[in-house]
C-alpha cells in the first residue's frame, strides 16, 4: 500500500492523544511501502503542534528529523531540513519552505515585509529581502 499522509493522520501517530486514532494511524504507516508526505502537510504539522499543543520548535524538529530517517517516508527531503533549519534558529518553518519552493521555481529572492524572516532566511542560507530592497536591485 503506498499512501499521501494528510496532517491529522501524522498527528494521531506522533501524538498519541486520540488512541484508537493513534494505534489505526501507525498501523497504516507501518503497513505502507511509501507515504508520500506533501511539503504542504510538513507546514500544517509544524503550525498545528506549536499553536495547539504549545510544542517546543526543537521538539517539533527532533519529530521531523526521526520522521525522515523513515525509509518508506518520501517528501522533498531538502526543502524540509531548510525548514527544521528555519525552526532551529528561532523561525518560521513555512517560511523556510516557501523560500525553498519559490527558488526551486526560479525565484531569486523571497520578498517579503517579514524582518525577522529575512535575517533567518540569511542565517540558514537562503535569499529574501523587503521590498524597499527589492527595488534597488
Amino acid at each position: 500500500m503506498r499512501i499521501t499522509a494528510d496532517t491529522n493522520l501524522l498527528l494521531r501517530a506522533i501524538l498519541e492523544d486520540h488512541p484508537q486514532q493513534g494505534r489505526q494511524a501507525r498501523e497504516a504507516m507501518q503497513r505502507a511501502s511509501l507515504i508520500a508526505v506533501p511539503l504542504t502537510v510538513f507546514c500544517e504539522l509544524v503550525w498545528t503542534m506549536r499553536r495547539l499543543y504549545q510544542r517546543q520548535p526543537g521538539e517539533i524538529a527532533d519529530v521531523i528529523e526521526a520522521m525522515l530517517r523513515v525509509e518508506s517516508i518520501v517528501t522533498d527531503r531538502p526543502a524540509v531540513e531548510m525548514g527544521i533549519a528555519m525552526l532551529r534558529a528561532g523561525g518560521d518553518f513555512a517560511d523556510a519552505i516557501i523560500a525553498w519552493e519559490g527558488a526551486a521555481m526560479g525565484g531569486d529572492v523571497l520578498g517579503t515585509f517579514d524582518r525577522e524572516a529575512v535575517r533567518l532566511l540569511s542565517v540558514i542560507g537562503l535569499d529574501a529581502a523587503e521590498p524597499g530592497r527589492l527595488l534597488q536591485a
